[in-house]
């Protein structure tokens, strides 16, 4: 009787060992999951903290307000009005292009190109290379095909008496970014598109409603709000960078605001990046830079606050009409 018992008594022992075991092992890693993310926190918050105390003396209506004079490492003539509008235009001519594009591209790999498919392999690829090329490559492209292949050969066909398409200008900056930011897109997009349960694809194709038909009334207005994600991603990483716009439209110094896409532009990134490596004084520099660093982060902070609200708005609705 004492050893036909003793499995039945030994099991719940074993399985309370086990789960004493897991538990300590998943209390670990959840620990050191807390740890990192508190971590992240703090070197945010530090470096947050750190630009806010040494941005906020410089910040001025002047200083947001103004056109800049020639020698903005003065503290009298230093404003960044020119910085301000080239950045918010190069930002939203590339979200115009890349969001149409990388949704056609997702929208393509999702629901219609073959999963087994060498060519969907081939495109798979071309994005994940994409999405590791360094910054600076994209700047050379940019400056090869669009300007010295695509602009030039514009203007001998347009017969333009002077370069108009063949040089740098927000055009061309803001497509190269668009090429540089697009895998980010359609990767979030094709998440969003996966998430949409097939029964509603399913029941608009019973209903008689075409392939097409069902991907924009059914399944694009259901994915807006992961589309909107992709294209605040895309904004956050566009806005701050300097080196695909510096062979491609950025400029040093420029008088007066742009006013057409063929135009060259000042931008906040390069200016902050001119502060800290041309000026023959830097502590006396030191305060401008830290204000335009500000400013770049408060215009990041509400080109993706639109966004963000805008799907907060769509996901509010969609659950209103379900």
């Amino acid at each position: 009787m004492n050893s036909a018992a003793s499995p039945a008594t030994a099991n719940p022992v074993k399985r309370r060992f086990i789960r004493q075991k897991f538990d300590l092992a998943s209390g670990f890693f959840t620990s050191l999951t807390g740890l990192a993310t508190l971590a992240i926190l703090l070197f945010l918050a530090a470096i947050l903290s750190n630009i806010l105390i040494n941005g906020l003396p410089g910040l001025s209506w002047r200083f947001v307000s103004t056109i800049p004079r020639k020698d903005f490492f003065e503290p009298e003539s230093a404003a960044v009005l020119s910085m301000i509008i080239g950045t918010t235009i190069r930002v939203l001519v590339m979200t115009v292009f890349v969001i149409p594009i990388g949704v056609i591209t997702a929208v393509y790999l999702t629901e219609y190109a073959a999963s087994s498919s060498p060519y969907t392999r081939i495109i798979r690829v071309a994005i994940g290379n994409l999405a590791g090329v360094p910054s600076i490559v994209f700047g050379l492209f940019g400056l090869g095909f669009f300007i010295n292949f695509v602009g030039k050969n514009m203007d001998l066909l347009l017969h333009s008496p002077t370069a108009i398409w063949g040089h740098e200008s927000i055009l061309w900056a803001s497509l190269t970014l668009a090429v540089m930011t697009m895998p980010v897109v359609i990767v979030a997009t094709e998440e969003s598109l996966k998430a949409i349960t097939p029964g509603l694809r399913e029941a608009s194709l019973a209903l008689g409603a075409t392939k097409l038909e069902t991907i924009i009334k059914i399944v694009l207005p259901n994915a807006l709000p992961g589309i909107l994600t992709g294209g605040i991603l895309a904004v956050s990483r566009a806005a701050g960078e300097v080196a695909p716009i510096l062979f491609t439209g950025v400029a040093y110094y420029m008088a007066d605001l742009p006013t057409r896409l063929t135009d060259q532009f000042m931008d906040l990134g390069y200016h902050a990046f001119v502060l800290s490596t041309q000026s023959d004084n830097i502590e006396k520099t030191r305060p401008i830079l830290y204000a335009t660093v500000l400013v770049l982060l408060a215009l990041t902070f509400s080109l993706n606050a639109v966004g963000i609200i805008a799907r907060a708005r769509m996901r509010k609705a969609m659950r209103a009409g379900h």
